[in-house]
């Protein structure tokens, strides 16, 4: 939780440094890649900010150099001889000369500062860490190990212990993720998307360790890294560990699939991941470092953009779904609508077990029994691409659920063509499959949040899906009753416009609230007019929100709006089939900052004269595993420019109002 306050102002192009939190630094790739791992050292790996010093001068032969980041052990006075870590950062775009060039030099540093133990180069996609030994001749040597001690610890030589894990508690996982994924790419000779699907199965490994094993099994010692042997017999360890995960998710992989990387590219792979813990990390954290990955891999040309995480939480706020809801994304993509609900319910469930009066044991099983219940028959997902459903489910294990209800299924298909285990999901029964639409009170999802594909490129013309909605019938404007009539011409669709119609079928009568991302051509274009009769005859209009077109960027430019309804009862939707309506008020707002600009890079708020504006900030972390105790880090921050979350509060408070 963020608490935010004590307002300030910083020069144009610069970043506060995080340790001192006073220093303006310039605004560079190299820069930023330097902060990030600032903020890791101290949230995740527990090191002090009175224990590190950036830009530190230090004796180089007859000159003086800066070190990027010099850190000392606790109470050790800062001189060059006492320097524990040495870190150095580069700009991402670094080629293989210049890591070489920047490796060395780090060695360099530590052999002036004698008592160094570690070092650390990176440029954001790549890291490298060392311990500097004696070899047997007594000169000191580095020796590659798979990541910096924990604060107070050391690197384990052997398998770690699940008590020695870190969560990720910020961009740092991202560039891991980001790190593997480039290094398959480029060492295994596979295109990125095949390298994505090999990614999958390791996290997919490291995940089953962290929920079954005894013991970690998904480890590789400095040793081991250093000849064929031992990354043959890390192999081995990964193997079975994917054998397992085969035996556990049987939807999500195929029996005769196999780990396709090299032994050296699986024991690099392994070693970037093995001490984090994914399933300690903050939701967050790890959804965007995920989704990332994802969306860079897979491509808009079936109209699939994917929502930003800003945009999700807005529409799952303003929908507001709880326990008893039956939560739905007929397109699910990567899952961000499901995983952000879902987290949003469960917080609230253990808001109310934490407030119940129960003893501790009592809270922890109703907490427990809860949350089972909850995420085994209240979450649904379907999307038409295999990849996505099984993108998806990876998405789902990361944050604790079991995937039971993620369909691969074309959601514009009659409601025959469903499978059982998918009808009863949407709680639909014979009539409800037979009229394509949920009939009755009880029949149906409660809450839909989704970004469905949309564009004239992607028309729906299958006319067994077409005779199925009132929407891919042909429609004309009647200049005597001022009203659109269907006729029984089929017409090809945008697949946009059937879904709305579809998530209003879906919706439960009365009951069910749906917030839809829809192309602004919906709300104005006058040959649309007949979607617009449709929707204000099925669903009451809860609340429109014109988005900025930068919203999805930098991925495409479209302007959308989200569409907010209710759908009428029976007893409503007859009463307004003839157009007779009554007056109701509409929530309406612009979103005009959505926290990005058109190239996808963060836009901050700046006060009237230009200049950025940075506000302290507390943020609660956790450790490594072994610690229940959450630590407390402030910074000074700039401030977001989004106003996304304002927006959602201020629909629920004029919700409450009405």
């Amino acid at each position: 939780m963020m608490q935010v306050d004590k307002a300030s102002v910083i020069q144009p192009e610069t970043i506060l440094d995080f340790i001192d939190g006073t220093t303006q630094r310039k605004d560079t790739p190299e820069e930023r890649v330097r902060q990030e791992i600032l903020k890791s050292l101290v949230r995740e790996y527990g090191y002090k900010k009175d224990q590190i010093e950036v830009e530190y001068s230090i004796k180089f032969g007859s000159n003086r150099k800066a070190v990027d980041v010099a850190i000392w052990k606790p109470g050790q006075a800062h001189t060059q001889e006492g320097i524990y870590i040495i870190v150095e950062c580069k700009d991402p775009k670094t080629k293989s000369r210049g890591k070489k060039d920047g490796v060395d030099q780090m060695h360099s540093y530590a052999s002036a500062c004698m008592n160094s133990t570690y070092g650390m180069w990176t440029n954001g996609d790549e890291l490298l860490t060392y311990r500097y030994v004696v070899d047997k001749t007594g000169k000191r040597v580095p020796d590659p190990v798979p990541d910096l001690p924990h604060a107070g610890g050391e690197v384990p030589d052997d398998a770690p212990k699940f008590d020695q894990l870190r969560p990720a508690a910020s961009d740092s996982l991202l560039y891991s993720f980001r790190r593997c994924h480039n290094y398959i790419a480029g060492n295994q000779g596979i295109q990125k998307a095949e390298a994505f699907l090999e990614l999958l199965k390791i996290i997919f490994c490291k995940i089953q360790d962290e929920r079954d094993s005894p013991s970690p099994t998904f480890y590789i010692t400095p040793t081991e890294r250093q000849g064929a042997t031992g990354k043959k017999r890390c192999r081995k360890r990964i193997e079975k560990l994917f054998e397992s995960v085969k035996q556990s998710y049987e939807t999500i992989f195929k029996g005769d699939e196999q780990i396709g990387l090299t032994d050296d590219v699986l024991a690099y792979i392994v070693s970037q991941l093995q001490m984090y813990s994914l399933l300690e990390s903050d939701v967050d954290v790890k959804g965007h470092a995920y989704e990332t990955i994802v969306g860079s891999n897979l491509r808009g040309d079936k109209g699939q953009f994917f929502t930003p995480r800003n945009m999700c939480r807005m529409m799952v706020r303003m929908v507001d779904p709880g326990e008893d809801d039956v939560i739905l994304d007929p397109a699910m993509g990567t899952c961000g609508f499901l995983v952000t609900g879902m987290n949003y319910v469960l917080e609230k469930i253990g808001e109310s077990v934490e407030a119940s009066g129960r003893s501790k044991e009592g809270k922890k099983q109703a907490l427990d029994g809860r949350k089972k219940n909850f995420l085994a028959r209240h979450i649904v997902g379907i999307d038409f691409d295999p990849i996505l459903v099984r993108a998806s489910k990876m998405n789902m294990v990361m944050n604790n659920d079991g995937t039971g209800q993620l369909f691969h299924a074309n959601s514009l298909e009659p409601f025959s063509f469903f499978s059982p285990e998918l009808q009863k999901a949407l709680r639909l029964d014979a009539q409800d499959v037979k009229e394509n639409k949920a009939l009755q009170e009880g029949h149906g999802v409660t809450a839909i949040m989704t970004n469905p594909p949309f564009g004239s490129k992607i028309p729906i013309e299958d006319p067994a899906i077409l005779e199925t909605f009132d929407l891919g019938h042909s429609w004309s404007y009647s200049e005597d009753d001022f009203e659109w009539v269907m006729d029984s011409k089929l017409v090809s669709r945008p697949p946009e416009i059937l879904f709305i119609e579809r998530c209003i079928r879906l919706l439960e009568p009365g009951v069910g609230v749906a917030a839809l991302v829809i192309p602004n051509g919906i709300l104005g274009n006058p040959g649309l007019g007949y979607v617009r009769q449709w929707i204000l005859r099925h669903a009451k209009i809860l609340g429109s929100i014109d988005m900025h077109p930068d919203a999805f960027q930098p991925n495409v430019g479209v302007q959308t709006s989200v569409l907010v309804l209710r759908r009428w009862d029976r007893d409503e939707e007859a009463y307004c089939k003839d157009g007779t309506f009554q007056d109701y008020k509409i929530f309406m707002a612009i979103c005009d900052h959505v926290g990005h600009d058109k190239r996808g890079q963060t836009t901050y708020v700046r006060d009237d004269e230009g200049y950025p504006i940075v506000r302290e900030q507390t943020t609660a972390v956790t450790g490594i595993v072994a610690s229940d105790e959450e630590s407390e880090h402030a910074s000074k921050e700039r401030v977001v420019d989004d106003e996304t979350m304002a927006i959602a509060d201020a629909f629920l408070e004029w919700r409450r109002d009405q």
